[in-house]
């Protein structure tokens, strides 16, 4: 949907091919008692999903002072080429335990690959090759805890960052060729959280969560559509908005899970409540949708999974306390994978009334805040400072 022509198996940006999180991944008929590691390689420092697309794997991290983007065989974990910069840089102090790795996630489209590093730098590079294609310096304004967690999106020929800082961001589109500047809207800073693309209202837009709201723009030109207040607790604004046909579903910390439906009229745009529930708030765990129902990790009791009608909002279901810290969850068909903080991955069978627990698995030994990503029987994680391929044979 944005990122040009992909194999079923790839997994080109954040949150896969439509940023729903949803793989295109065999499903077995019946779960091994263990996974088998292929490989595990070190890339250095980040939270960003690996990408994979074709026969190599993007990773992008920190080594040293440097960030680094690397092209790894998906056979052996060899790094193909390594393309790196200058990047030196100290974490704000509330978050110095996530290191100084990058937060975002490149975006893969038409042989290229497009990266903001915690500096705010934003470069291009031919895919092929890791040659440097074009890239622009960060700004002096930074975000409040000092970490650019944007993942950018390519749509129509345009790469979308929102870049900057706290009280002065601009979501920018940049050429995706060339790197010019195409339109900007400067309407509030950048939050923690990633932007989807979504037909609304007849408009073809970019829908993301900002420092203080939720935004809707023209994706042509930077127009604002509409905007309502959307403020997490400590401006950490971190999800990707939801799409539920023409339902957007938000949420953060320190609030309650919210959808509302946009629309058009006489070309004024409103935006109207559709629901609102304060049994599943989430705070850094994006929640995805499974059929017609909201799945996710809520930070109530120690970390509660739930399902909500994605109609009504109605609580389908939750399940028992103290499941996980923080969990990176992704789809194949009916079936949820649901990687703990703790390097657990956890399988499940998401239904209308319960969710059916098939498999636990150990996949790593230091935290993992990253999204695993799923290609065909592969599973690739990455933890504090590894990635590692594991398969279902």
């Amino acid at each position: 949907m944005t990122s040009g022509q992909q194999a079923p198996a790839d997994w080109p940006q954040w949150r896969g091919p439509n940023r729903d999180a949803a793989g295109s991944f065999t499903v077995p008929a019946t779960w091994p008692e263990q996974l088998t590691q292929k490989w595990k390689v070190e890339v250095g420092l980040g939270y960003a999903t690996p990408l994979v697309v074709g026969n190599r794997v993007y990773m992008f991290s920190r080594q040293g002072d440097n960030e680094v983007m690397s092209a790894l065989d998906p056979a052996n974990g060899m790094a193909v080429w390594q393309t790196r910069y200058p990047a030196a840089f100290t974490m704000h102090q509330a978050a110095a335990r996530h290191q100084a790795g990058p937060k975002s996630t490149p975006a893969f489209a038409n042989g290229r690959l497009y990266s903001i590093g915690m500096t705010g730098a934003v470069t291009a590079l031919d895919a092929a090759s890791g040659r440097q294609l074009w890239q622009k310096p960060g700004s002096s304004v930074v975000p409040m805890y000092v970490t650019h967690a944007f993942s950018p999106l390519v749509d129509r020929g345009l790469v979308i960052f929102h870049v900057g800082g706290h009280n002065q961001g601009a979501l920018t589109a940049y050429d995706a060729t060339s790197g010019d500047v195409k339109w900007q809207w400067t309407g509030d800073g950048p939050g923690y959280g990633s932007p989807i693309v979504a037909d609304l209202g007849g408009v073809h837009q970019i829908v993301t969560i900002t420092q203080g709201k939720v935004v809707g723009v023209d994706a042509a030109n930077g127009t604002l559509l509409w905007e309502r207040p959307f403020v997490a607790s400590n401006f950490t604004n971190a999800m990707t908005p939801l799409l539920y046909g023409q339902t957007i579903v938000v949420g953060g910390a320190g609030g309650a899970t919210q959808a509302f439906t946009v629309t058009r009229s006489n070309n004024q745009w409103s935006t109207t409540n559709a629901w609102e529930s304060a049994d599943a708030p989430l705070r850094l765990s994006n929640a995805l949708i499974v059929g017609d129902a909201v799945f996710g990790l809520s930070n109530r009791n120690m970390g509660q999974y739930f399902s909500l009608d994605a109609k009504t909002g109605k609580t389908l279901w939750t399940s028992e306390p103290r499941q996980a810290a923080q969990a990176a969850i992704v789809r194949a068909g009916n079936v949820v994978m649901s990687l703990h903080d703790d390097g657990s991955l956890v399988v499940f069978r998401s239904g209308p009334t319960a969710f059916e627990t098939l498999k636990r698995y150990k996949v790593a030994e230091s935290e993992t805040w990253t999204q695993p990503v799923l290609s065909g029987n592969r599973i690739f994680v990455k933890d504090v400072s590894t990635l590692a391929l594991w398969t279902l044979n």
